[in-house]
């Protein structure tokens, strides 16, 4: 029975965090990896499906709100399409050690850019 209560209450901590877009999702994967014992394929593949419901409801808010632009998702959507699937293709096709080293440079770069963001345009160097 308390096999469970660790899993649950970290996604139940992703989901807050998520919500409070932070990335909750990449958090999950990082606790899954080091410290459930889960592995690579399996973490990212439980990420996604995790992504799915919050990606869902946002667009049906945005499309609520009227905050969607048809033409830039017409533009977007196809290629999108194209990359997840090449995307996946190639997660499936690769060794696993293979793909740990450049997620880690990708979350270490995610990191640093929040931690020191750059100037936005139109901003005035003080």
């Amino acid at each position: 029975m308390t096999d469970w209560i660790l899993p649950f209450l970290c996604g139940l901590g992703a989901s807050v965090i998520s919500a409070w877009g932070v990335g909750g999702g990449t958090l999950l994967l990082l606790v899954m990896t080091l410290f459930l014992g889960v592995d690579q394929r399996t973490a990212q593949g439980i990420n996604l499906l995790f992504f799915l419901p919050t990606a869902v409801s946002a667009l049906v808010c945005h499309w609520k709100n009227g905050y969607l632009d048809k033409p830039t998702l017409k533009a977007a959507v196809p290629p999108a399409v194209i990359l997840a699937l090449a995307g996946a293709w190639a997660a499936t096709a690769l060794d696993v050690e293979l793909l740990r080293k450049p997620f880690g440079v990708y979350l270490l770069l995610s990191g640093v850019s929040l931690i020191w963001p750059g100037k936005k345009k139109g901003e005035n160097p003080s």
